[in-house]
């Protein structure tokens, strides 16, 4: 390998993976340059010219770094009184840590959906700590006891969340809903999440509350269009998914509980789902070591046994689906699980398009990111396997990922 002196980047001997086709190619290789990919071709590379590194793959898979459509880097821990006393720099210097790790299991976008804010991304995007490209939608909305209303039942302050270092903040009514969206889209959200129903996290709500009228809904609808923005929901439950894609949100979190009526709302819309099934599995297997709750921990079954069965149905009846972990607290080194469990019911080359370019259409990066077409962010993972044939070659990092590649510079 030869020092980087301008950027660039060629990578020979390589099976691309194209997750459009869902195939491998011959022999092939790949050009970078400024971060870009530049060009590719099967057979004999091009020689490389003095200054530019140069990558033998020696049969290895190349294909687009990955997306993960549903993380909290900001939640990196799930002990309250604990987080409690931490300060914004504190908890966002362990966000960035957190970020860091995602990035070496392999993604190198992620969109977050609760609690990460400009700074965050600008640090990852000018490289002053290693992470993958960070889009985020700033605080989630929440009404008044909803899912991100996180005060004690013994607290009666009026004030919630809004200038802590949280994951959401209370608006209640529509103009309120209106006036929250626009602070979100002026501190550079890119898109705007809203908690429709209660969650296993949230100790005082229940899983099929519903959550937020259809006004306030519409409301958050109409201002994230007026942006170019869209908006996404935290829903379990048919009351609340439903009426969310009738008002027209773009994308539902989680949707366990989804039924026919759903699928043709999804399907109608062009809308997306995003499932999350690994959370449900490690805090069913770890919640009460790590911290959580026992009234949050007796509502995992709920929305745990029903998960696997929702995504077979929506992938069946071909909803977008997009790769999605959710992932709280020492829990985000299982990431890479998600995949293993989706296997059950999607086939491989279905599986790595939900966290390439089926993810990249919902984060509106079609040909940026999730790609190798020349024009494309040079995100890449070089993989020993063929993820297609066998999808633990994405789950085994140790095993298989020989390099991660963000903007064209090996990590």
């Amino acid at each position: 390998m030869t020092t980087d002196t301008n950027g660039r980047l060629l990578i020979t001997g390589a099976h691309l993976l194209h997750p459009e086709q869902g195939e491998l190619t011959d022999t092939s290789w790949l050009e970078v340059a400024e971060g870009r990919i530049t060009e590719t071709g099967t057979g004999r590379a091009p020689s490389a010219p003095d200054g530019v590194r140069l990558i033998d793959a020696a049969g290895a898979t190349v294909m687009p770094g990955l997306i993960d459509g549903h993380v909290h880097v900001l939640i990196t821990s799930l002990d309250a009184a604990e987080q409690a006393s931490w300060t914004a720099g504190y908890a966002t210097v362990r966000a960035l840590k957190e970020a860091g790790r995602m990035l070496s299991r392999g993604f190198t976008t992620v969109r977050d959906v609760g609690g990460a804010d400009h700074g965050m991304a600008r640090a990852l995007g000018e490289g002053l700590l290693p992470g993958p490209r960070l889009v985020f939608g700033g605080k989630a909305l929440s009404q008044t006891g909803g899912h991100g209303d996180i005060r004690p039942l013994s607290d009666d302050s009026v004030r919630c969340c809004q200038h802590q270092p949280e994951f959401a903040r209370i608006a209640d009514g529509v103009d309120a809903v209106r006036a929250a969206a626009r602070d979100e889209f002026r501190k550079g959200a890119r898109h705007l999440k809203m908690l429709l129903s209660g969650g296993v996290a949230s100790p005082h709500d229940e899983v099929s509350a519903v959550q937020y009228t259809d006004e306030e809904i519409r409301a958050a609808v109409v201002e994230a269009d007026h942006h170019n923005r869209y908006v996404t929901v935290h829903a379990y439950h048919p009351r609340g998914v439903n009426r969310a894609l009738r008002a027209g949100v773009r994308c539902v979190e989680h949707g366990n509980l989804l039924d026919d009526e759903t699928i043709e709302l999804l399907l109608a819309n062009d809308a997306f789902l995003v499932p999350t099934l690994i959370t449900y599995e490690q805090l069913a297997e770890a919640g009460r070591r790590f911290g959580l709750g026992e009234a949050s921990y007796r509502k995992i079954d709920d929305v745990r046994e029903a998960g696997l069965g929702a995504l077979e149905k929506a992938h069946r009846a071909g909803v977008n689906i997009v790769y999605g972990s959710d992932l709280l607290g020492p829990m985000h080194s299982h990431q890479l699980d998600e995949f293993t469990l989706r296997a059950q019911v999607q086939p491989a080359a279905d599986l790595i398009r939900s966290a390439t370019t089926t993810a990249a259409r919902l984060l509106r990066e079609e040909g940026r990111i999730g790609t190798l077409a020349v024009g494309a962010h040079a995100d890449l993972l070089i993989l020993d396997g063929n993820p297609l044939e066998d999808i633990s070659v994405l789950t085994k990092p140790r095993e298989h990922l020989r390099h991660v590649i963000k903007a064209g510079t090996p990590m």
